[in-house]
């Protein structure tokens, strides 16, 4: 289990993410979901590693993040960051392949290769294995670094708004992708979400955060619907619920407070 404890970061004298706890339970989608500049992004950070708390600890297995040694951490989490630039000119197979560095320290072996066939095949990119990225449209390299974070094979997956730049087909795609590597392999998925339809209709539970504070967290039913969403976002936000029990948000034309 992950647990986040008392977690805050402050950027001068703005506490962006302010006293935050949160237990992310296993074999479970986690959306965080809130308006710009809630501190979604800077709290995934500090449970990346990628940034160091002020105040609080992030603990995997009882133990602080801290004191994983890298390699090890890398084993179980996997993390997908909002930007991933590269310098270097790698095809698509290639780049996948780097999931596997953990394990391989870049010599690959016939396990590996497996897990890098087996994230290309949930992809869905086989036409493009051997194209070089930097060749590809955004989504497409979005779509080449999610299998190389399924390629690492950890049982923890971080994912900073990996929706950006991706069409409707290919965003439905993802997050099918990550509720069957939940369903199936059991593991466990904490992501950012901009858009609330996706984190209604994908995750098991929702943490929503609003001025660096946690202002709502718990099952998905409980945090969609009118009331609470107006909450966070300050917004009369209507909520249909579908014939398979899916709640869709309609908030193009709602009225702000």
């Amino acid at each position: 289990m992950i647990e986040i404890k008392e977690l805050t970061k402050r950027f001068g004298k703005k506490d962006v993410v302010d006293k935050v706890s949160i237990n992310i339970k296993p074999g479970t989608i986690t959306s965080f979901i809130g308006p710009n500049g809630a501190g979604k992004s800077t709290l995934l950070s500090m449970v990346s590693r990628f940034l160091d708390s002020d105040t609080g600890e992030v603990l995997l297995d009882q133990e602080n993040v801290r004191k994983w040694k890298s390699n090890e951490f890398a084993k179980r989490v996997s993390i997908l960051k909002q930007s991933n630039f590269l310098n270097v000119r790698l095809t698509v197979r290639e780049l996948i392949s780097f999931g596997r560095y953990p394990y391989s320290k870049g010599r690959l072996t016939a396990d590996d290769e497996k897990f890098v066939d087996q994230a290309i095949d949930y992809m869905n990119l086989h036409d493009m294995e051997d194209q070089l990225i930097d060749e590809l449209s955004g989504g497409q390299k979005q779509r080449a670094f999610i299998a190389m974070v399924i390629a690492q094979d950890t049982e923890y997956i971080l994912l900073d708004e990996p929706l950006n730049n991706l069409d409707m087909k290919h965003s439905v795609q993802i997050m099918k992708t990550l509720r069957k590597l939940v369903n199936e392999l059991g593991k466990t998925v904490v992501i950012v979400l901009h858009d609330i339809n996706f984190a209604s209709v994908y995750s098991d539970r929702i943490a929503a955060l609003k001025d660096g504070i946690l202002v709502k967290n718990g099952p998905t039913q409980e945090i969609i619907n009118s009331e609470t969403l107006r909450e966070i976002y300050e917004m009369d936000i209507p909520v249909h619920e579908q014939n398979d029990g899916c709640r869709i948000c309609v908030y193009f034309n709602a009225h702000a407070n």
